[in-house]
């Protein structure tokens, strides 16, 4: 814990008035810009009868939304000029193979570029032979059971599709079994309860609505929508035309896949405590805020690095927050000043309006606009807190990126939601948290951003896009020194640090207590001949204490600009202290190289996502050999050449296409087919699958190794 508790305040328990309703469906925004939507209902197999009633339901839904609706089965149309005039193409109950080879090019195309998908009950029994739009439906048919009332359970109740629905959503159509769960590639807005009708063939867990980003493109399906009926049902209708209205770019979501998360809020306040005034009212798994000011705090544990996410909604102009790092028993206020608030209230100055660390660093304002849904709608915030970093995503795209250097001040602690004061009504729905980093990675080591200190003294904070994380420590001086509160120290016998030198080079020293306590271990830094060439060096330590320490890296050489360190990791016994044996892979954007929702089961796609410190990105790497996370391979499918090939996490055998060599470029290549390691599309969106592909050096291609 970064302090000790304090003795707890008196606190007012949230008031808790549980209704069982459902909220009512509601209209789309009347502020969306005219949009125009091309419906194609193409079959070469099963053919609906609620095609044309399905056509006509959105036909009137654009009246009602402004959106204009053209409606075909001519694939001719699907070229790359005429795609180009469509925020989103509809696939309304499609069946069989519906394009041919250019015509799916050009379909790709228009997704990758930004273009919309929409997928409708049977648009996952369409085009089996396609891998591209195997990926962006998320899913392929399998069976079905004859047409029954089912009940689903509704996971994700922020997206403009489910929304406006409850928890639980009872209705009656042709439920689809599917050949595989697409919860590990995509956000599953539902799911089936299998336990409520006959048939379910997926192991209770069936998903049966979801979302997705493809490169540029946003991809949208819902497996209901087989009878005429559905498209007389208002809470259906409502859950199409979120669905539209997300994939056209109208609304925005989080649809990054999502696992591993523990609810502190889903319906239940037990483990909150009110602090200060007002309160939150509890109905339909919705916290509501009632005058303040006042902060309803999750009482029962404390968290030190974690991922907390959670939705909100403010019906106008209001204001409220969520507040972070603060110790046991603090008031509202007290709470303010020993942590920080990440702020709700898009009207207000920038460093206090919606995604800003409150009065202390604004958010990217051009980002938050491009990504904030307006009052009346959802929106969902993630909080990444890795040691003194923390990390703003609205509805999936980061918005700040703040680093606290406040001793007196902290991010590990309580979490809470804040009531601001009366007529400031904020509503918070599915808090849940992942806490990230409570056991060492493989291998036991601890890899830390030296840019993340707690203090430091004359150095400065520099961005360069060679760096893991787009940070480094530079302008390091003779005597200059930084510091890390509350680092586990436990079986620790070296530090590894990444260094680039232009200037003297010099030396690291590594302390604890003080910047000048006892030298537990040094190394020199050699100079690199350029600030953007980096180099791993090793320093043995001895005399390490245990448990959770004040860790100082202090500078020491002969004139001025001597190094520049990106990140440098705590090395265990038991492990090899020499460079390149353990830690994150970098490469295209700062992304790190990571097993999808780490999985470790055999033929999980291997990705790119932001780096955030899971197990899934921390890779021991062998030279000339194999690559391992989660105790299995990064393995080329089926040992194939052919460029697009998958790479995927296998069980080791030692075979060719589990083989890496690290090439002087920065590329990593296989010598089993002499292709490398590429990350399609040349996209650094988070989820971007990697491949095998011919070596051609480009910034796709090159990593950054531990």
């Amino acid at each position: 814990m970064r302090r000790l508790l304090r003795s707890a305040l008196g606190a007012v328990t949230a008031a808790a008035a549980v209704l069982a309703c459902t909220t009512p469906a509601t209209p789309a925004s009347a502020a969306d810009a005219p949009y125009d939507v091309l419906v194609f209902s193409k079959t070469a197999g099963f053919r609906h009868d609620s095609i044309a009633v399905g056509i006509q339901a959105i036909r009137e839904l654009g009246t009602a939304n402004n959106f204009t609706v053209t409606a075909t089965e001519d694939a001719s149309r699907f070229t790359t000029a005429n795609l180009a005039q469509y925020e989103a193409v509809i696939f309304l109950n499609t069946t069989g193979d519906v394009l041919d080879a250019s015509q799916q090019t050009a379909f790709e195309s228009y997704v990758n570029g930004g273009g919309g998908y929409v997928g409708v009950h049977s648009a996952s029994d369409t085009e089996y032979d396609w891998s591209y739009y195997g990926n962006l439906v998320g899913g392929y048919f399998s069976s079905h059971p004859a047409i029954q009332q089912a009940t689903i359970k509704v996971e994700n109740r922020a997206h403009p599709a489910t929304g406006h629905l409850s928890s639980n959503w009872t209705r009656t159509d042709e439920w689809y079994n599917f050949r595989a769960n697409p919860r590990s590639s995509a956000r599953v807005l539902a799911a089936l309860d299998e336990s409520s009708y006959s048939g379910g063939s997926m192991g209770g867990d069936h998903p049966i609505s979801w979302c997705k980003t493809v490169n540029s493109g946003r991809s949208f399906y819902t497996g209901l929508g087989h009878t005429q009926a559905s498209y007389s049902e208002a809470a259906f209708r409502s859950h199409l035309l979120g669905g539209i209205r997300y994939a056209s770019g109208r609304a925005k979501a989080d649809c990054r896949p999502e696992t591993g998360y523990t609810a502190l809020y889903n319906g239940s306040t037990t483990g909150w405590t009110q602090a200060g005034p007002g309160s939150f009212t509890n109905s339909d798994a919705t916290l509501t805020s009632v005058g303040g000011m006042g902060m309803l705090w999750y009482s029962a544990k404390e968290f030190a690095s974690y991922s907390l996410k959670l939705d909100w909604r403010m019906p106008g102009d209001d204001n409220s927050g969520v507040v972070l790092g603060f110790p046991a028993g603090s008031s509202p206020d007290g709470a303010l000043a020993s942590g920080y608030e990440v702020q709700i209230d898009a009207t207000d100055a920038a460093d206090r309006t919606t995604g800003a660390i409150y009065g202390v660093k604004s958010a990217d304002i051009a980002a938050r606009d491009a990504a904030l849904n307006p009052p009346g709608e959802w929106n969902s915030y993630e909080l990444l807190v890795e040691g003194e970093r923390l990390q703003v995503f609205l509805n999936g795209t980061k918005i700040n990126d703040f680093t606290n250097t406040d001793p007196a001040r902290g991010l590990a602690g309580h979490i809470g939601i804040q009531n601001h004061g009366t007529g400031d009504d904020v509503s918070f729905r599915n808090i849940r948290i992942k806490e990230l980093g409570t056991t060492p990675p493989p291998g036991g080591n601890t890899v830390v951003q030296a840019e993340a200190y707690t203090s430091a003294s004359g150095v400065t904070k520099v961005s360069k896009s060679s760096a893991n994380g787009g940070q480094a420590v530079g302008y390091i001086d003779p005597g200059d020194w930084t510091a890390y509160q509350s680092v586990n120290l436990t079986g620790v016998t070296a530090l590894r640090a990444r260094t680039a030198s232009a200037g003297a080079g010099g030396t690291i020293q590594v302390r604890t207590g003080s910047p000048t306590g006892t030298v537990l271990g040094q190394v020199a830094v050699p100079v690199t001949g350029s600030w953007d060439s980096f180099t791993t060096v090793t320093a043995n330590l001895s005399g390490v204490p245990s448990g959770s320490q004040n860790l100082y890296l202090t500078f020491t050489g002969s004139g001025g600009s001597l190094f520049d360190i990106d990140e440098f990791t705590l090395v265990r016994s038991g492990t090899n202290p020499d460079p390149g044996t353990g830690g994150r892979i970098v490469g295209l954007g700062g992304k790190c190289l990571d097993v999808r929702n780490g999985s470790s089961t055999d033929g999980t796609q291997i990705q790119i996502f932001t780096c955030n410190g899971a197990t899934g990105q921390q890779w021991t790497v062998t030279p000339n050999g194999p690559i391992k996370a989660l105790n299995k391979c990064l393995d080329v499918n089926a040992g194939a050449s052919a460029d697009g090939t998958k790479i995927q996490l296998w069980t080791c055998s030692g075979g060719g296409p589990q083989n890496w060599s690290a090439q002087a470029d920065g590329s990593l290549r296989n010598p089993a087919t002499g292709k490398c390691l590429d990350v399609s599309n040349n996209s650094a969106t988070d989820g971007q699958a990697v491949h095998l592909w011919s070596c051609h050096g480009g910034a796709n291609q090159k990593w950054t190794l531990p």
